[in-house]
């Protein structure tokens, strides 16, 4: 269900982040929020002393505008920034958070300003990831990879981007114990300068990362020359994009955050708003009826182009964005 009618004027989502180093990252929280607000734009946005990473949208000028603001901060000139078309505003609010670290590995001492993997631009990847020589891993969460990876990758099942030191150390370093180079991905490329860091902190030598993620290859790689299968799941209302980043057919479910694929759409576990196939067997009756009534409220909210109180926005946790 859209958060708003369809807009007059199309609107500009931008992914963005950027590894630098922030004195005082609470000053610089007051003036981003009001360059936001004056403007129109809506999304989350987190500052820590390592930087800036978050999604937002609004009107193309607008959105240019909050850029500009932020490549003028410290570090920031040559900030990445992943951009796409929406005709719906995808976000409830505007948040600017301020945290301990912009997307949460919890090991001290990694540095992506000082020490990173190998970038790899997107028309050079299928060549690195289809060597026997390479092992591919999937730094994304679990609920991401169902909606779609790269073929070969290894997905290590991660509930949340903080398990990723575990599995590395656990079952990792015995991919890579023959010498074997490492190539990492994920949505937009924050969590591969946090994971390629730790690799080599981990005294893994040769690292190499998607430059500018999943989301830059499928704008980038037409589909015919692509190693990509399925969609990317993406942390607004769009839920999924596939090649030229167009729209994806994963639905989002309320109760769970997960995303849907058509054929889990077609279960009759899934409701919307309510429960899909995933979670259908976690949730108690009374938790679906609650579900059900927070559904019918938001859909009546809608209907007199309201946005429902109980809103959320359709994004998994907010560190482990890109």
């Amino acid at each position: 269900m859209p958060l708003s009618p369809p807009s007059a004027v199309p609107l500009t989502v931008a992914a963005l982040y950027k590894f630098a180093r922030f004195a005082d990252p609470v000053a610089l929280r007051a003036p981003l929020l009001a360059v936001c607000a004056a403007n129109a734009v809506k999304g989350t946005l987190l500052l820590a002393g390592e930087g800036i990473n978050g999604t937002i949208a609004g009107p193309a000028p607008g959105i240019a505008k909050v850029l500009d603001h932020i490549r003028a901060l410290p570090g920031c000139a040559d900030l990445d920034v992943k951009c796409a078309g929406a005709a719906i505003m995808p976000f409830h609010r505007l948040k600017v958070r301020i945290k301990r670290e912009i997307v949460t590995l919890g090991v001290e001492g990694i540095d992506p300003a000082a020490s990173v993997g190998t970038y790899v631009d997107p028309r050079d990847w299928n060549a690195l990831i289809a060597d026997p020589d390479t092992v591919v891993i999937d730094t994304r969460n679990d609920y991401e990879v169902t909606a779609g990876t790269f073929a070969g990758a290894v997905d290590p099942q991660t509930v949340s981007f903080r398990d990723f030191p575990d599995w590395f150390r656990r079952e990792g370093h015995a991919l890579v114990a023959q010498g074997k180079r490492v190539a990492m991905f994920c949505t937009g490329g924050i969590r591969c300068e946090k994971s390629t860091a730790f690799l080599k902190q981990e005294g893994v030598d040769e690292v190499y990362h998607l430059k500018g993620g999943i989301l830059r290859y499928l704008e980038e790689v037409p589909a015919e020359g692509s190693l990509w299968r399925g969609e990317c799941f993406v942390f607004d209302e769009r839920v999924s994009v596939g090649h030229g980043l167009s729209p994806g057919s994963h639905a989002l479910c309320r109760a769970c955050r997960r995303p849907v694929d058509p054929a889990g759409q077609a279960s009759p576990l899934y409701e919307e708003g309510v429960s899909c196939p995933a979670c259908h067997d976690e949730r108690s009756d009374e938790q679906r009826a609650g579900y059900r009534e927070r559904h019918r409220q938001e859909r009546l909210a809608a209907a007199r182009g309201m946005a429902h109180v109980g809103a959320r926005q359709s994004q998994g946790p907010a560190t482990d964005q890109g």
